[in-house]
């Protein structure tokens, strides 16, 4: 904590507030004016040439005035207004406001009956106010300002503050460049460029200290806050084009978010990961040992997809990185699109589709059958497997399932007891197995000559599942009349060239893995992945996690939380709850979940405790992370 006297002057327009207050009002003054958007739009543009310093700032505000016709009684909603526009960390660390009451100054070019009733209510009483005052007409109107405040002049803030004559380092917080020159002229110590509602470059490019929020300003200054670690801090990588809701949802919420529209090599993301806290893919990176063990503040890797067969799950657990994906969200997409090859390959359209394209007539019934009282076999009945019965059934199809583990049949679908059966069978079989390792080449030689003849096969699991030189084999002899795959064995890491053996088959529809790629499923995972991301960022919960153990967690209140990811060996706990006593906190909370490789233990306790409890619980043998909110 600091020991030295410090003073803080704030700006008001878009620091304490959102917004330029001048704005608002001219929204309210304005309200019935036909020209009303073209004149607020000449009022920002003059705003922005005077904080920038293009003009004077007189000038500025002599020709928003006039433009703004307004009127005494117009500054009640106003107040009402603004009080709707505090700044979202400002809001968040009122505490601050409380504690430093007497070393906090607000020195704005906006004016005192606005300004007054909002930062009043952040304890800070108008004497410590400096900034314009209205003249007003007999009947109310506002038709100029006080001249002789050297805060209605260019350069007026070095003035005001020279004549407060305050002791100590002082720090000044704002967004434009008037706010900036105090420090320029050597009034001001420090100048923090306060980016939150609005960034001017021409204010960045000279600050002392960037501040994407106030957390970040009380953090570098080791003040009160409201959270222990500035979100704008956390860095998050999202790769493969991952939808951009992902990207709005993670930034709205504090954190800094970087994207890249491909996959990236082992040899890049290890160059990339060094700082990422939070890292998003799909399917093609591959996040292997040597990326986790380089990645040294890696907390989070979330799959933007179901599987995970691309992160080594082993490695993240033990290094007490958290992994989610996204089981559920584009189960529907990839079911509509099973539905939708059934039936085209039973029609045989892609051929006749083909045909046409290619100039020829070919008008025929010959291999086009309906899929009404056809039988479709299901090779794995989790998620999508059930969804597809469903809809299979809905059309009139007779659905038979098979799947290693006991699964209850959801409508009128038939449970069979080995694949065998299930293949000879059925008159379309849909794979829908897992990606475990012990499934490549799940689907070859063996199985295929156990299909009816004249079947028609699906794949839109994963591309190891099936053997495609034995695939190529039977389509080429017409053991199986067609097939429709979305997956292969080697897929590349960015759009562009690409060779299968499959390519130029009869009555074989080729996708390049888009089963679960639809607008609606891409938008569905970029919202459910990040909401598990913050919640694990933001209060420890680790619902849905892979590879970790699962702890819901009670709503954070008044509390600091301690977050302690250990080995899972004898004695860990004991220590860990020694050291507590030791230091005799009040425990609020306790939740524990382990595994057979790590423990996670969640501490809820009182603010106020010694310090030096961290260093000792970080230093608790098997610890493998550990980090405090609040």
């Amino acid at each position: 904590m600091i020991t030295k006297k410090r003073s803080y002057v704030f700006d008001f327009d878009s620091t304490l507030t959102k917004v330029e207050a001048l704005d608002v009002l001219a929204e309210i003054t304005l309200k019935e004016n036909p020209k009303k958007d073209a004149i607020i739009q000449e009022i920002i543009d003059i705003t922005n040439l005077g904080i920038d310093g293009e003009i004077s700032f007189t000038e500025s505000l002599e020709r928003r005035i006039k433009l703004l016709k307004a009127n005494k009684a117009d500054l009640t909603g106003l107040v009402s207004a603004l009080r709707k526009q505090v700044s979202k960390s400002i809001e968040s660390n009122k505490d601050f406001f409380e504690e430093f009451a007497e070393d906090i100054y607000v020195i704005s070019c906006g004016f005192k009956e606005f300004i007054d009733p909002i930062v009043k209510e952040y304890n800070i009483p108008t004497e410590r106010v400096f900034a314009n005052t209205f003249e007003f007409s007999k009947t109310g109107e506002i038709i100029g300002f006080d001249v002789n405040n050297p805060l209605s002049k260019h350069n007026g803030k070095i003035q005001c503050l020279k004549d407060m004559n305050l002791e100590g380092e002082i720090q000044v917080i704002g967004d434009g460049y008037s706010d900036y020159v105090t420090r320029e002229a050597g009034i001001a110590d420090k100048f923090f460029a306060y980016t939150e509602n609005v960034s001017r470059q021409k204010t960045t490019e000279n600050a002392d200290h960037i501040t994407p929020n106030l957390d970040e300003f009380l953090y570098i200054n080791d003040l009160p806050r409201n959270i222990s670690y500035p979100k704008n801090r956390i860095k998050i990588l999202l790769l493969e084009n991952v939808h951009q809701d992902a990207f709005k949802k993670l930034s709205a919420d504090g954190f800094s978010v970087e994207t890249v529209s491909k996959s990236l090599s082992e040899e890049e993301l290890i160059a990339k990961i060094k700082d990422v806290h939070v890292l998003g893919i799909r399917s093609k990176t591959q996040v292997t040992a040597k990326v986790v063990a380089a990645a040294e503040k890696l907390m989070v890797v979330s799959a933007f997809c179901i599987g995970t067969k691309q992160i080594d799950l082993d490695a993240c657990k033990q290094s007490g990185v958290v992994v989610f994906n996204a089981p559920y969200s584009n189960t529907r997409s990839v079911v509509e699109l099973a539905i939708g090859e059934i039936i085209m390959l039973m029609r045989s359209v892609f051929q006749r589709s083909t045909e046409i394209h290619n100039g020829q007539w070919q008008k025929t019934a010959a291999g086009s059958r309906e899929v009404r009282g056809k039988k479709l076999g299901i090779v794995g009945y989790g998620n999508i497997g059930k969804q597809l019965s469903i809809l299979a059934e809905a059309l009139g199809m007779d659905v038979y399932y098979y799947d290693v583990e006991d699964k209850l049949a959801l409508g009128n679908a038939t449970k069979v007891s080995n694949l065998e059966e299930l293949l000879s069978i059925s008159d379309a079989v849909s794979l829908h197995v897992d990606d475990n390792a012990a499934n490549k080449n799940f689907f070859g030689e063996k199985e295929i000559s156990q299909m009816k003849d004249g079947a028609v096969l699906v794949n839109l699991a994963r591309g190891f599942v099936v053997d495609i030189p034995a695939l190529v084999a039977a389509l080429k002899s017409k053991k199986i009349a067609g097939a429709a795959i979305d997956v292969y064995p080697s897929e590349p890491r960015k759009n562009g060239e690409f060779v299968t053996e499959l390519q130029g088959l009869d009555n074989v529809i080729l996708t390049p893995h888009v089963g679960g790629s639809t607008e609606e499923a891409q938008r569905d995972i970029a919202d459910f992945v990040p909401n598990k991301i913050m919640a694990y960022i933001n209060s420890g919960n680790t619902v849905d996690a892979v590879n970790f153990p699962n702890i819901r967690l009670p709503r954070q209140t008044n509390a600091h939380r301690f977050l302690h990811i250990h080995k899972n060996v004898p004695g860990v706990m004991a220590k860990i709850n020694e050291i507590l006593a030791k230091y005799s906190l009040n425990i609020n909370g306790q939740y524990l979940s382990t595994d057979p490789k790590v423990g996670y233990v969640i501490t809820d306790l009182d603010k106020e405790y010694n310090k030096q409890v961290l260093e000792e619980l970080r230093a608790v043998e098997g610890t493998i992370k550990f980090r405090v909110l609040y």
